[in-house]
């Protein structure tokens, strides 16, 4: 602003220090005094004093503090003029200019001149190296109930006070103060958002407690004559119905008991190996196992399993020992079998009930009913009649005409239709409740199988059913559970993609190829189609990587077929009816559908197709053998034994010998030598192979030291598929 003003005018400044100044007092202060004055040449002098501790500064027109020291610095350069300096090559660099160019060579922070003598080398580009997702917190557990307050929520969860309140407000909900109450949907749903599983716990305080029916559980190994047993007891042919003669579904029925009048709930389990999870099911809601066990056949694995499930679910158990009058049976074998397995018997001094049945000619039933209703009485079984519902989903099925279908047993409380219920991530209201006669009633009470409709989805089999208050908190609840779900799906999937991409890597590095085979399930039932889905993973091996795409209800759609052709996956039709318009598009999409109705059979064309689709590995096997009766040698142009070479001439004892082949010398079980056939003749022909019995003169590579006895293996590269095998308990597996 100064040089704007004063235009291209000089600047004259003038400074006077004084040699010999008198000390100011320091009462003085500071006394600052600025004069300008214009010389006779134009210019402007500026002079100021300042005294600060002997020091002046004054005017030139102070003579009286000595030599006047007179320094003049003129400005006549503008902008243009500057930008024109630093473009000339020739001029003079200025001190700060030259300090830019400076480099430093030393310090940490110096700058190295880049060599440029050497062009850059283009490394391969090496992919990184997958890293398995590491393994968090197992996720935390908390109990909620009913008008908990939010501070016993947030002391329970370890979450502040204001994270829930936020989380609270997002979802509509208001909370007054950190003693107010709130639901057991709210808590739930709270619990979802912080990434925390929950555990319902209801309170019968104020409610009504009523004896229940038992829930009896049917278990056992397949073709042991569980449903024929049942049948039995309520006097039905349902096993004469079933496909192949064996259950592939969880049946729920209520059978009165005409000597004691009272009923009991009854599941029937599969028996297959397929179906563990299903028995595995069944073992949780119920209250009592009977095992059932054939007199003839004994303790099989399916046995063994059901006795497992039992014993982790803590269930008391009631052994029934079925067939009892067929030729073969020995009901004392099947005794010390079970003994031998841990389980006490009555007669051995235990407390396992056993029976003695026969489901043909149904002798023994009443004794089964009165230790069935023994065992009840003494676990006193009493359950809350009042208040929302409890319930379990023990199967799951898609309907054409009434949408989703749920069979359920409800476990406390009355379910009503009308109510808003949550089961898994799926809602709705229910429309209807039926029993398992197809009778349509107005309420379910407690041990009493039902089917509901009025779902949006198809949950899952051994999903709970949750009695909600309105619609709304039915969405909300919905939806933050299938997010929930979804995270956890998304993690499990990551995990599995990032372990099957180690395993391939190391299978690659060991030369094995696997190739995958994608599958997509349909079944008529939920339960079944998870069945169908956990069975054919079993299948997998070293070579073939069974992939299950998708697992569905219904009959096969033209969506299941696009994604089919999509990803090159065939389709298992489980149970569900094929149309000829299905069956046309499927071969019009060139797509594999296999229908079956017994998991026999279903599980036999799979192993078929796995062995038909696996690349099979690559070994070598003895194709022929034969014996060195003489020697011949043929000496080379020098004439010496040296340059010779020297032909075996054999007899083939055994299979074949292929010029192609790979040549085994062995001597006394020894093998000396291997390596490739260079010459084989027979008769003085050249042949590409010898049968068995022929004679033949054979030479090979690099080798003359033969002797008569030696033994020549002529090996063949064979590709060694694997193989299906099923056992007869109805395991089934691949071996490589």
């Amino acid at each position: 602003m100064a040089l704007r003003h004063l235009g291209k005018k000089g600047i004259e400044t003038s400074f006077k220090r004084g040699l010999v100044l008198p000390r100011v007092p320091a009462s003085t202060g500071r006394h600052i005094s600025s004069t300008f004055s214009k010389s006779s040449s134009g210019s402007v002098a500026f002079s100021f004093a300042r005294y600060i501790n002997g020091f002046g500064f004054s005017s030139p027109n102070h003579e009286s503090f000595g030599t006047l020291t007179s320094i003049s610095r003129c400005f006549h350069a503008s902008r243009e003029t500057l930008a024109r300096r630093k473009e000339d090559p020739d001029r003079q660099l200025s001190h700060r200019e030259l300090k830019k160019q400076t480099v430093k060579t030393k310090g940490k922070f110096s700058k190295r001149e880049k060599k440029t003598d050497k062009p850059p080398v283009e490394a391969p580009y090496v992919p990184p190296r997958l890293q398995r997702l590491a393994k968090g917190l197992a996720e935390k557990t908390v109990d909620v109930f009913e008008g908990m307050t939010l501070l016993e929520f947030s002391k329970r969860t370890g979450e502040s006070l204001a994270v829930l309140q936020s989380i609270l407000l997002n979802v509509g909900e208001t909370v007054g103060s950190e003693f107010d109450a709130i639901s057991i949907d709210v808590a739930e749903l709270l619990a979802m958002e912080i990434g925390i599983n929950v555990r319902r716990q209801h309170t019968t305080e104020g409610s009504q407690i009523l004896p229940r029916p038992p829930v009896v559980t049917v278990m056992g190994h397949v073709d042991h004559g569980k449903t024929s047993l049942l049948d039995a007891l309520r006097n039905t042919s349902v096993a004469a119905k079933e496909a192949g003669g064996i259950t592939q579904h969880v049946g729920a029925f209520v059978v009165g008991m005409p000597d004691s009048g009272t009923s009991i709930t009854f599941l029937d389990t599969p028996g297959h190996a397929a179906f563990s999870e299903m028995r595995a099911r069944g073992a949780a809601v119920t209250d009592i196992v009977v095992l059932v066990v054939a007199a003839d056949d004994g303790v099989m694995p399916q046995t063994l399993e059901a006795i497992a499930h039992a014993r982790s679910a803590n269930v008391p158990i009631v052994v029934a020992i079925n067939k009892c009058d067929k030729p073969g049976a020995n009901p004392e074998r099947v005794k010390n079998q079970l003994a031998a397995e841990g389980i006490e018997l009555e007669d051995i001094g235990g407390n396992v009930q056993v029976v003695e049945v026969s489901a043909m000619k149904s002798t023994g039933l009443d004794k089964l009913e009165e230790a069935l209703l023994l065992e009840a009485v003494d676990m006193d079984l009493k359950a809350r009649v009042e208040g929302p519902a409890q319930a379990y989903v023990v199967e799951a099925r898609l309907d054409k005409g009434r949408g989703p279908l749920a069979t359920i047993i409800v476990k406390a409380g009355t379910l009503v239709s009308g109510h808003h219920v949550v089961i898994g991530s799926q809602w709705g209201r229910l429309r209807a409740i039926r029993d398992m006669a197809g009778k349509q009633t107005d309420r379910a009470t407690p041990a009493m199988p039902v089917e509901i409709e009025g779902l949006k989805g198809l949950p899952m089999a051994g999903d709970d059913v949750i009695v909600v208050e309105s619609e709304e908190r039915a969405k909300m609840l919905s939806e933050g559970r299938k997010r929930k779900y979804e995270r956890d799906r998304l993690l499990k999937a990551e995990e599995a993609r990032v372990a099957e991409a180690e395993k391939k890597e190391a299978e690659s590095e060991e030369g094995f190829v696997r190739v995958e085979l994608p599958i997509i399930v349909k079944s008529d039932v939920q339960g079944t189609a998870q069945a169908v889905a956990d069975a054919l993973r079993t299948l997998n091996s070293p070579q073939v990587f069974v992939n299950i795409v998708h697992s569905g209800v219904g009959a096969v759609s033209h969506s299941d077929l696009e994604r089919a052709q999509a990803c090159g996956a065939c389709i298992v039709a489980f149970n569900v009816k094929g149309g000829g318009s299905g069956n046309l598009s499927a071969a019009q999409a060139s797509v594999r559908v296999f229908h079956h109705r017994v998991i026999y059979h279903l599980l036999e064309d799979i192993g078929n197709l796995i062995v038909e689709k696996a690349p099979g590995v690559s070994e070598l096997e003895v194709a022929g053998e034969a014996e060195v009766l003489s020697i011949f040698k043929v000496l080379g142009k020098r004439r010496s034994e040296e340059d010779g070479v020297s032909i075996a001439g054999c007899k083939v004892m055994d299979g074949r010998v292929c010029r192609s082949g790979m040549m085994r010398l062995l001597r006394s079980g020894e093998v000396l030598f291997e390596g490739s056939c260079a010459s084989l003749k027979r008769e003085k022909q050249d042949v590409e192979q010898v049968g068995k019995g022929n004679e033949c003169g054979l030479v090979m590579g690099e080798w003359n030291d033969f002797r008569v006895g030696d033994v020549i293996q002529c090996m063949e590269a064979v590709i060694r598929k694997p193989k299906f095998v099923s056992s007869e308990s109805g395991a089934v597996r691949i071996e490589c």
